[in-house]
């Protein structure tokens, strides 16, 4: 946070203390009771049930009376109305029931005004509120109110009551006195508060005022200077609108300081509204009602310059010229404030100048306007003169809804009726003398824009005229057929005459007001009063009309319309999609794309999602192993370089294609970046300029600046030669330092992240005769995306992280990948103090998302068709808006649940947001990455560092531990470990390290066989590895076994064939081993022969055969390895694979005569292990009595390693081992079989002194040659690790070690000896 920002805060902050009574909020001695010292008389009501109900006795926890109010009718016409004498806070209200009787009201909703009409609802998230009654008589419940009110009546309105008996309440409201001065504004007068010297310059303008009015333009506030600056402060289609300039450069023309920010709408609606501006230089705060807007105004000026005076409720004389015919302000004002001057407290005592005024008032005059509010179901019946030959109506009204009825009326032959279709007014006229002659005129556009509108409907004679808004000049006019008879009753609104069928639904929803029947205004307070007209569901002297789109909840540049009832947003074109225009349309990152599928290509991206960055457009290049993202420049490769004169130095500036925040965006979170620049010189030197200084140098992040050249790094004035020791000038470290006539070049990579992207170039040495330079600066690419695979693992179910100060928006939304064996547990939740959040995952296929809105739960839950818990990443996302929440898992599978349109509020999540279990609930066990809130970026790698339990990265993964799982194994993960799946190896064991072998006596064989319909599958896995084709047609095999015995000859093993194919390895008289290949083509067998050595002497051997089409390796033991090469003319097929036979061939058919004859009697006697062909392992089929493998064995075989030494891994440290039952609880987590703990720790104590020697001396070693070989003085710590060997010098090892360059060199020469 920059100090500017800072004092910006504090001054905002002092500005708030320092505003007057009237315009701060309620402190906590603002809470007296203000209903229970009032009289009797103070309090009265729409009606009373008898004379122990009255109003009066409607007092918190006062037995008087019969012990509160209750109105004759139940129903929703009734209101109790409280008059506090004079204005005042109200802060709070308590109620009660009626004393000791089943009376309450359980919901309710408050009005209040100044005077006795043009009553305000109060209003909480944009909705008229309905506060949360008493369920019993004598229970208090008692809200605080989320904003104050200023009044001196207020209202209580029943809207739900008890089902046992009546409406009944007592009550008490809370709050404090209230006073301000109040000066009336007749459109004339204005107050000009003149400064005390002729000009004022301020860095800092605090201005705060309250006004009240019914017209719709007006100005308010006005200064200027002659320098061009000014701050007005106006009402815009009763919109209020800031316009500030701090100057304009006629120097520069691109620096323009006028800056417009509009706020607010239907401010014309009599009501107070509160107005405060703090600017401190360009950062202004402008706050209506509650509603503040942050700013920076344009330009590059920090001081306002107003000459002589400012004034308030309109423009001075001088001003009114140009300003385009602007009006004063006519209304009220009271607390104006500026700049720490009490304006209305000067104005009383005569201390500024008022002589415009007429006649200046203190107090604010009682508006005689009398709305009247329609909501879908109301209408109002008024009456008229009957069989006049002349109709006349007129009325103003207000409303969003492009549809409704205004007025309708029945003549004496036919009908008229007024109405809004499409937002212009319309007139149907029905004359049934004429064969029911229909006629349709219209007029306006656009008039269901929450404004007021006039209509005039004149029917006279045989003419009709419509004209809207006072506008003569359009008046529509057209002839009627027959002279007209009134019928003397109208509807407003609606109507419901039982003969008529019309639709309901175009029900005007709205306010009407001046209302005339044949030229008379009608007398709406005798209305009220039940003297004339009657209505239904209509609120009397109210006009409770709400801006849906004021504030804008629609986000990202997304347009808002609006009904009467709710809004819309229209994303189209903003890169945004949803109810709110809140979730993006495009992947995070290319890395994201890639794990789509995708293929290199141009992409959009949006790095942070729903967060303020745009989204933009990107190369993505998609390899097998990475991806990269490129963000390119406007500078050409080889740009000439302009020549410079007399010392300067020339800039060329590097523009790239997206914003410098959305590069930001990129760098920050890749796993690294590069970009390549070349300098291409004839006579113009790089970097070896003058006492050290470079001749050129380039401009990276926050405008700093870099010394350093591709191919080198921070802190290394070099280029890549002089990295690599192989400069033109052995003397120099960049070969355009050399300074020669003929065309050299240095290029090269800047990989240092953290200073990327080039931004601009400063080249200085191009101005001498025969300098010449040539630029190239390519686009910055960056690999990876740290934040996508930015993970923890919960190992325990009481494992949760804990995050606290997230930012709050009235839009949230959660997005996340997991990853779980359990069938249970809470992902994320939020235990706010007004808010609840909480997503779980129940029965291993249902994600549930709850939350809270106002005092209502609203619950989603997707059901996935498959599970969940298989140990794969999903996708959890979420959505909450003001219109509807959205639950989606994996893309595909959502619920989609509107929400109720009270409670909306910034969510709470300041008090504590868990990853993970709280609250003792059953926790989450798995690996959770990528978790983003309002397109913020959880660090769950840096919390878990700090938190028991859970770990940095997916602790298990297999691509972690994966190694440990030999011989083909396959590594399985667990929420708390991983385990090695054996069943496609010929081991056993934890790891796959186990021989399984059995010990065959004479006449034992072991048969294994492929079904004619499961060769193909049984096989299916090993034709992708090892090149199965057609139906178990083998062109490569591997059959791997180790042996031992004293028996020969023997058969160790053979394959049969449908065919007459066959592969056999024997033992032959003299215990040398022999191979056997039948693959048709050939009149016998070709044999591969191994005479080197007995092999029936006891001990157990290895034996890998492999082929591939003609090539077979053999590996045998230790001894190197054997290639041979089948004949031409043998076929390279090993079709239609069909037994395997170990120790004894037992089969019909044709087999090799000479395999019968010389080795299958008696048979083998002595040991096989470890046999595999390809993934199928016969041997363990067979051991295995569980399995359901096609294989049989004949004679005794006893299960047995054979001698052969057990393979085994390295033991992990405890402390490393995040799986270990002693650190965290867990079960162990490998689930084949169990080791014998003694023997375990033997080999381990063996194995661990014998490394231990050998890493002493093996550092010995290291710490002498490195001695001799590394002793290099430098700029630089000799910190060599891998990639050093290849360096031919210490600097190029750091860049080969450390590509990033994660720590900046010193400039300080240092040389560290070992």
């Amino acid at each position: 946070m920059t100090v500017v920002t800072v004092i910006f805060l504090l001054l905002v902050i002092c500005s708030i203390m320092d505003r007057s009574t009237a315009a701060s909020s309620a402190s906590r001695k603002c809470e007296d009771s203000l209903a229970t010292p009032l009289p009797y008389s103070a309090f009265t009501s729409s009606s009373v049930y008898g004379r122990g109900y009255g109003a009066g006795y409607a007092k918190l926890n006062r037995i008087q009376g019969s012990g509160g109010w209750s109105p004759l009718d139940t129903d929703r016409y009734q209101w109790l109305q409280i008059d506090l004498g004079s204005r005042k806070q109200v802060v709070a209200i308590a109620t009660q029931g009626r004393y000791s009787s089943s009376d309450w009201t359980s919901q309710y909703q408050l009005l209040y005004s100044d005077t006795q009409n043009n009553w305000r609802p109060y209003l909480q998230d944009g909705n008229i509120w309905t506060f949360v009654g008493n369920v019993n008589a004598e229970d208090v419940v008692r809200h605080k109110l989320d904003h104050v009110i200023l009044a001196r009546y207020v209202r209580f309105i029943p809207v739900v009551w008890s089902k046992e008996g009546r409406i009944g309440v007592r009550l008490e409201v809370y709050g404090c006195s209230y006073w301000s001065d109040v000066i009336s504004f007749d459109g004339i007068g204005i107050i000009s508060s003149r400064f005390r010297g002729k000009k004022m310059k301020t860095t800092r303008d605090v201005c705060s005022l309250k006004f009240r009015t019914t017209a719709r333009d007006g100005v308010l506030l006005h200064g200027e200077g002659q320098q061009g600056d000014y701050i007005s402060l106006e009402l815009h289609r009763a919109t209020l609108q800031l316009s500030i300039n701090l100057g304009s450069s006629p120097i520069y023309g691109s620096i323009q300081g006028h800056t417009s920010v509009s706020s607010g709408s239907l401010l014309d609606d009599g009501h107070w509204h509160s107005v405060v501006i703090e600017r401190y230089r360009r950062n202004i705060n402008f706050t209506l009602d509650h509603h503040t807007k942050q700013f920076r105004t344009n330009g590059e000026f920090d001081h306002l310059d107003l000459d002589y005076e400012i004034s308030f409720g309109g423009l001075p004389e001088s001003a009114k010229l140009s300003s385009g015919g602007k009006q004063n302000f006519v209304g009220c004002m009271e607390g104006i404030t500026y700049n720490g001057d009490n304006i209305t407290s000067l104005v009383r005592r005569k201390k500024v100048d008022t002589s415009s005024f007429r006649n200046l008032t203190f107090f604010c005059s009682e508006s005689n306007s009398f709305p009247v509010f329609f909501n879908s179901t109301s209408f109002l019946q008024l009456p008229g003169q009957s069989d006049s030959d002349t109709l006349s109506v007129s009325l103003s009204f207000r409303t969003w809804n492009p549809n409704g009825l205004l007025m309708f009326t029945q003549l004496a032959d036919g009908w008229v009726e007024l109405g809004l279709i499409e937002g212009r007014v319309t007139i149907f006229m029905n004359v049934t003398q004429k064969k029911n002659t229909r006629i349709d005129i219209s007029s306006g556009s656009g008039l269901n824009d929450g404004q007021w509108h006039s209509v005039h409907l004149n029917a006279l004679e045989n003419h009709a005229m419509l004209t809207v808004d006072g506008d003569e000049a359009s008046t529509v006019r057209t002839a009627i057929p027959i002279q007209i008879q009134t019928g003397g009753t109208y509807y407003f609104g609606g109507y419901f005459l039982h003969a008529n069928s019309r639709s309901l639904q175009r029900s005007f929803q709205g306010c009407m007001q001046m209302i005339h029947i044949d030229d008379h205004l009608v007398d709406l307070q005798a209305v009220e009063q039940g003297l004339i007209g009657t209505f239904e569901n209509v609120s009397l002297d109210m006009c409770a009309i709400i801006d849906r789109c004021v504030p804008n909840h629609c986000e990202h540049g997304g347009r808002c319309s609006q009904t009467w009832d709710t809004f819309s947003c229209n994303c189209s074109g903003s890169g945004y999609t949803g109810a709110t225009c809140h979730t993006s349309l495009y992947q995070q990152s290319c890395e994201e794309y890639k794990l789509q599928g995708k293929s290199s290509g141009t992409y959009w991206i949006d790095p942070d999602g729903s967060g303020s960055i745009a989204p933009f457009r990107v190369s993505c290049d998609m390899t097998e192993e990475m991806s990269w993202t490129t963000l390119r420049n406007d500078l050409s490769p080889q740009t000439s370089v302009p020549t410079s004169f007399k010392g300067k130095k020339t800039s060329l500036q590097i523009t790239y294609n997206v914003s410098d925040e959305q590069v930001l965006s990129v760098t920050n979170r890749a796993e690294r970046c590069e970009q390549y620049v070349a300098y291409t010189c004839r006579m113009s030197r790089l970097l070896s300029g003058p006492d050290g200084v470079p001749f050129t140098w380039w401009v990276g992040r926050d405008n700093k600046r870099h010394g350093y050249w591709g191919g080198s790094g921070p802190g290394i004035q070099k280029c890549a030669c002089g990295i690599a020791n192989n400069c033109t000038d052995p003397k120099r470290y960049c070969n355009c330092d050399a300074d020669l006539r003929t065309w050299k070049e240095d290029a090269g990579l800047l990989v240092y992240k953290d200073h990327l992207p080039v931004r601009e170039v400063v080249v200085g040495d191009t101005g001498r005769t025969g300098s010449e330079a040539k630029l190239t600066v390519g686009p910055l690419k960056c690999q990876g995306d740290r934040d996508y695979w930015n993970a923890a693992s919960f190992s325990s179910p009481a494992s949760t992280l804990h995050f606290q100060s997230v930012s709050g928006q009235t839009s949230t939304d959660v997005s996340f990948y997991f990853k779980t064996s359990s069938s249970y547990g809470v992902l994320v939740e939020n235990l706010g103090a007004s808010n609840f959040l909480h997503i779980e995952l129940k029965g291993g296929s249902v994600v549930l998302f709850s939350f809270d809105v106002g005092s209502e739960r609203v619950v989603l839950n997707v059901s996935s068709p498959n599970v969940l818990n298989d140990d794969q990443w999903h996708r959890v996302e979420v959505e909450k808006n003001f219109k509807a929440a959205v639950l989606q898992v994996d893309g595909v599978y959502r619920d989609v649940r509107a929400v109720p349109p009270q409670g909306h509020r910034k969510q709470d999540f300041y008090t504590d947001l868990y990853v993970g279990a709280s609250r003792g609930q059953r926790g989450f066990l798995g690996c959770m990455r990528a978790l983003k809130i309002n397109g913020v970026i959880f660090d769950l790698e840096e919390r878990a560092k700090m938190t028991l339990g859970v770990s940095p990265g997916c602790q298990g993964h297999c691509g972690s531990y994966g190694m440990h799982c030999k011989n083909g194994g396959k590594c399985v993960e667990h929420y708390n470990g991983y385990s090695c799946d054996c069943s496609r190896t010929a081991y056993d064991g934890p790891f796959c390290t186990n021989d399984v072998g059995g010990y065959f006596e004479t006449g034992t064989l072991v048969r294994y066989d492929f079904l004619p319909d499961a060769g193909a599958s049984l096989l299916e896995e090993d034709k992708a590895l090892l090149g199965v084709s057609g139906e178990a047609n083998l062109t490569r095999e591997e059959l791997v076994f180790s042996f031992s015995t004293y028996s020969a000859p023997s058969i160790l093993i053979y394959i049969s064939s449908r065919t007459q194919d066959s592969l056999a390895v024997v033992l032959r008289q003299n215990g040398t081993l022999q191979i056997r290949y039948s693959l048709g083509g050939l009149t016998k067998p070709y044999t591969i022969d191994v005479d080197h050595r007995n092999m029936a002497n006891g001990q157990p051997h290895f034996v890998n055969i492999t082929r591939n089409y003609r090539e077979i390796r053999l590996q045998l033991d230790h001894y190197p390895l054997s290639t041979y090469l089948l004949p031409e003319a043998s076929d390279t097929q090993f079709n239609l694979v069909k037994s395997i036979f170990l120790g004894k061939v037992f089969e019909t058919g044709q087999i090799d005569p000479i395999l019968i004859e010389r080795y299958n009697t008696p048979g083998f006697v002595g040991c096989l292990s470890r046999v595999q062909l390809n993934r199928v392992a016969p041997l363990k089929a067979a051991l295995h009595s569980g399995t359901t493998a096609p294989v049989s064995t004949h004679g005794i075989l006893v299960p047995s390693n054979c001698g052969a030494s057990p393979l085994t891994i390295s033991p992990m440290a405890l402390v490393n081992d995040p799986w270990h039952i002693e650190a965290v609880g867990a079960v162990f987590p490998f689930k084949e079989e169990k080791t014998s703990g003694d023997d375990v720790d033997h080999n381990f104590a063996v194995i661990g002194g014998i490394v231990s020697v050998v890493m002493f001396v093996v550092l010995c070693i290291l710490v002498f040659v490195i001695r001799h070989m590394f002793r290099h003085k430098g700029s630089y710590h000799t910190n060599e690790a891998k990639g050093a060997e290849s360096a031919d010098c210490a600097d190029a090892a750091i860049i080969v070690n450390d590509p990033a360059f994660t720590e900046t060199i010193d400039e300080s020469k240092k040389e560290w000896f070992i």
